[in-house]
């Protein structure tokens, strides 16, 4: 099996640094894998882009933890509902079709895009502290985005950013540092269950994967340096692009 470097490194690297800003980088690996492996099970490859996605992820989270205050009392709480929700999401499949969902996805992104374009303010600064009873909400959030994560998917990174700004009051800095904790927990339970179902090609992840961490590297430092009207930019580029592809696939 040849495999071509110059098409999966570079970009390993891109998604790893779209990946730690705003999140999406899956849009660029799977494509890529896909066409890399035509004849390699879905689940495989889908475990692969696990693998290189958790190195960016994880190397994001460190640098924002050491960068940024994240709530941890709301955020920890998110995090274990959503590792719930995630399944619970998985087993949905064996009912549902996930093209079902996918209408409802294109109506929820537009109002996401059109709701951030229009509030010029939103995101640019904190509006309050956590409150009593964050965590709770925080816990029911989880839930609802491991759900979708689990049953669908696309978007994921973009929907927790746009929660954590718009529910709890974050900036887009702290809400992007604190989307990469439930990104980080949801894909090592993503790389348990397809690694349980199937084999996964380790050294095409590993190696992506390096790539991928020098990319979250290079992205964190830009949302750090730029701040939350960089990462508002390229939330709306981002949605703009799962917008198109959604309504791609969808027609």
């Amino acid at each position: 099996m040849t495999i071509d470097w110059f098409i999966l490194a570079p970009a390993a690297f891109f998604a790893g640094m779209v990946d730690a800003v705003v999140g999406g980088g899956g849009l660029i690996q799977i494509p890529v894998l896909l066409t890399s492996f035509p004849q390699t099970a879905i689940p495989t490859l889908f475990g692969t882009n696990k693998v290189s996605s958790i190195a960016g992820t994880g190397a994001a989270l460190w640098r924002y933890a050491r960068a940024v205050k994240i709530p941890w009392r709301l955020v920890l709480p998110a995090t274990g509902a959503a590792l719930v929700g995630a399944w619970l999401g998985a087993a949905v499949v064996a009912w549902l079709s996930r093209e079902a969902m996918r209408p409802l996805v294109v109506v929820m992104m537009l109002a996401v895009a059109i709701y951030t374009f229009l509030r010029k303010d939103l995101g640019q600064t904190e509006t309050h502290e956590p409150r009593p009873g964050d965590a709770w909400r925080g816990a029911l959030f989880g839930l609802v985005i491991g759900l979708y994560d689990g049953f669908f998917g696309p978007g994921t990174g973009s929907f927790l950013i746009f929660g954590f700004v718009r529910l709890f009051g974050m900036d887009f800095v702290r809400a992007s540092a604190s989307a990469k904790v439930i990104n980080s927990a949801t894909n090592v339970s993503a790389i348990a269950f397809f690694a349980s179902h199937g084999p996964i090609l380790w050294a095409v992840g590993l190696t992506m994967a390096v790539c991928n961490l020098a990319g979250a590297q290079l992205g964190t430092h830009l949302a750090l340096r730029h701040g939350a009207g960089f990462i508002r930019k390229a939330f709306l580029l981002v949605v703009a692009v799962l917008i198109v592809k959604q309504l791609h696939d969808l027609l």
